[in-house]
């Protein structure tokens, strides 16, 4: 690889980056909401949710519900369930491996001469579990995840504390929601916006200048 490498670290939000788990946490609000009659679509989630944290989410589907009921009762009956949300993603995660063998591979390669981390408002203990059981947790430096930081993406806390904690002087971030993209840019990071998974290999690989395959 070349000495003079354009980063020295690669900070990759979770979801929807490194793992397809977006519709796994559609599917999961979806069972949640389904008895405060919340019909929660792909489109909806797609377009307003992704990116957000899940108080926020949480705080714009009570806000939408028809017909309507008094906001801090729904939305104190709804947070009361997100424990039940949490675990459900949790089992569901294990149990499904989204992580693509390209990316796995690019990890494995990637390790050796990039600090590696995950930056990702989701919790710790529903991304970790995921990354040991997929192998792969040994190949990041370093974990930011959910209540870790004082204020969640946009803001540009979870970014700027992956960047201390790994001493980067050059990192790269790999993101793919706008709340995202905008903590990456706040925190001074350069970034690459994809738009699903599977692009994540080739488009990392054109940003640190190699071929289409990751090579060490």
């Amino acid at each position: 690889m070349n000495r003079e490498k354009r980063y020295d670290a690669i900070l990759f939000d979770f979801d929807g980056v490194l793992a397809d788990t977006e519709p796994l946490h559609w599917r999961c609000w979806r069972e949640i909401l389904a008895p405060f009659s919340i019909d929660l679509t792909w489109e909806t989630f797609a377009r307003e949710c992704i990116g957000s944290s899940d108080r926020d989410l949480i705080t714009r589907l009570a806000a939408q519900r028809d017909p309507p009921i008094p906001f801090e009762d729904l939305f104190e009956k709804l947070w009361a369930e997100y424990p039940r949300k949490k675990d459900l993603f949790r089992s569901r995660l294990i149990a499904e491996a989204p992580f693509l063998p390209e990316t796995v591979s690019m990890l494995g390669d990637l390790r050796h001469d990039y600090k590696l981390a995950v930056v990702s408002s989701s919790a710790r203990s529903e991304i970790e579990p995921a990354l040991i059981q997929a192998d792969i947790r040994s190949y990041f430096v370093e974990l930011v995840c959910g209540k870790e930081v004082q204020n969640l993406k946009p803001a540009p806390d979870p970014y700027l504390k992956a960047v201390e904690m790994l001493d980067a002087g050059r990192p790269l971030v790999v993101e793919d929601s706008a709340p995202g993209v905008a903590s990456a840019v706040a925190a001074g990071c350069a970034v690459i916006q994809v738009r699903n998974v599977r692009e994540v290999p080739a488009r990392v690989a054109e940003a640190l200048g190699l071929s289409s395959a990751i090579r060490r």
